[in-house]
């Protein structure tokens, strides 16, 4: 008789789900609704899709945009997108791939066809992310203060202590206003049952915001009779109000602060995305070495001389910021920022230590956060976990490799997981090795059969699995930009979203009910 083992977080069953998503796909059919054109032989599948209810009609908030696409031919299509990527290489719209011989900088792939989310579910989703980033702003603030979740037993000390972007040197810190998680990229996914789950949570440096900013503007050029018939959310005003967020951390001191974005500089696969927003905010970009602490102030060095520097919204990793404080051997930071930033004489952003969260075995204690924190229950659920590091929820996860995705719990951009239905034998074999070396370093989770998207394929639309990654800046109050990031995997049947193995992104529009 076995024995049963509950995840750390048990908001729905995963027995629930009767198959995973490799063998979900064998038994898509292709839709008999008179679809034409460019969807004459698109398959809803067994899966969740995103512009086509079960029996094949478009969803309500989708008919609109169904009808269009539904006169164009499969040749219109093709010309729009290659427009779109050609105003995407033409824009510099790029990222860059370390260790990748064929060159450093690629496009970022992207598709034409947007993702589209009604009103009231998004309103919801809004509701869910505010109280989730709520929650882990007191979560990051009392671990380096009093540390009262760990003494009430709600979050082990050794999973705290044993985090790799805990930051001991962080220890009393007060950031302005109580702020340590100003800007938040929240990845979300839709299983079957058309629920979203959180997937994980981005604290330290989140990227991909531009790509919204960009893929918004390519749609308006690229189907501007359908933005004149729905109603969809803007997101142009995202970066003036980061701005707003970035000088409200000094506005008590300085009427008008002084804000400058650092880089680590122009081979930074995000280093775009950098360019793109200090472009926007009509702020400074800078590196390490254009500053200078100096009489316990930051300074930037300018052909004019030194000008103050009070709120530093940086792109680089704690390790990285003060070589006196973090890594001795850093080139990127500046000597003596965490002593000028202790003093409140500059405010960061995101604050120092605040990566803690971006852990995935701390992802697993967020719903007990939101309840120990706020005394509520989460708007959007956790995907239920298994920690490694408990004996009887290990066992569970080495006996069950092949139905179960095993993730590392600081590993970004899609590496080093194991996908168990689709690993070989010796891949699940050296994937238990690793689980039984250091198994605080990994959790384990069901695997969902995500939503899918229509996505141009040639000649022809078929559908892509899809993530989504809203944004939510933390400032005076907190606001969630509407709709975010939609990160797809073009790649036939891949759960990867990731740009650097092969994803790609499109538009997120929130709209309506009635469009």
């Amino acid at each position: 008789m076995t024995e049963s083992v509950t995840p750390i977080s048990t908001t729905f069953n995963p027995a629930a789900i009767p198959f995973p998503l490799g063998q979900a796909a064998n038994v898509a059919e292709t839709v008999a609704t008179g679809l034409t054109g460019a969807f004459a032989a698109y398959e809803v599948g067994d899966f969740y899709d995103e512009l086509f209810e079960p029996a094949g009609s478009p969803r309500p908030e989708c008919k609109v945009l169904f009808s269009h696409l539904q006169r164009l031919s499969a040749e219109d299509l093709q010309r729009r997108q290659r427009a779109a990527d050609r105003s995407m290489l033409g824009l510099g719209i790029t990222f860059n791939v370390y260790g990748d011989g064929q060159g450093t900088e690629r496009i970022i792939p992207f598709d034409i066809v947007p993702r589209v989310l009604r009103s009231p579910e998004w309103n919801e989703l809004e509701r869910g992310l505010s109280q989730r980033i709520a929650a882990l702003n007191l979560f990051i603030d009392d671990i380096y203060h009093d540390q009262r979740i760990i003494r009430d037993g709600v979050v082990p000390e050794h999973i705290i202590q044993t985090a790799s972007h805990f930051r001991r040197q962080c220890i009393g810190l007060n950031p302005p206003k109580g702020i340590w998680c100003h800007i938040t990229g929240t990845d979300l996914v839709r299983d079957r049952d058309g629920r979203f789950y959180v997937l994980e949570d981005n604290l330290r440096c989140p990227s991909g915001v531009s790509y919204v900013l960009q893929n918004r503007q390519l749609m308006k050029q690229t189907f501007p009779a359908v933005f004149e018939r729905v109603r969809v959310r803007p997101v142009d005003d995202y970066c003036s109000r980061l701005l707003d967020a970035l000088q409200s951390l000094m506005d008590a001191k300085i009427q008008t602060p002084n804000v400058a974005l650092l880089t680590p500089g122009a081979y930074n696969s995000a280093y775009f995305e950098h360019s793109f927003l200090a472009q926007q905010m009509g702020i400074d970009l800078v590196e390490g070495r254009d500053l200078v602490v100096s009489d316990g102030f930051l300074h930037m060095r300018t052909t004019k001389g030194f000008e103050r520097v009070d709120v530093l919204y940086r792109r680089i990793d704690d390790d990285f910021l003060d070589p006196k404080t973090f890594r001795p051997d850093s080139l990127l930071g500046v000597p003596g920022l965490m002593d000028a930033y202790r003093a409140g004489r500059v405010a960061l952003a995101n604050a120092p230590g605040a990566g803690v969260a971006d852990d995935k075995v701390i992802y697993a204690y967020v719903p007990q956060m939101i309840k120990y924190y706020l005394g509520q229950d989460p708007i959007i659920a956790n995907v239920p976990t298994f920690l490694c590091s408990d004996d009887k929820q290990r066992d569970h996860v080495l006996a069950n490799l092949d139905k179960l995705v095993v993730k590392p719990a600081n590993e970004s951009g899609g590496y080093g997981m194991l996908i168990g239905p689709r690993a070989s034998r010796a891949e699940r074999q050296d994937f238990a090795a690793r689980i039984k070396a250091n198994p605080r370093n990994y959790i384990a989770q069901p695997t969902l059969s995500l939503s899918r998207s229509p996505v141009i394929v040639g000649d022809r639309i078929e559908g892509r699995h899809v993530d989504l990654r809203p944004f939510i800046i933390y400032g005076k109050e907190i606001f969630v930009l509407p709709g975010g990031l939609t990160r797809v995997a073009l790649r036939k049947g891949s759960l990867v979203v990731n740009s650097s193995q092969g994803g790609g992104s499109k538009d997120t529009w929130v709209v309506a009910e009635e469009s």
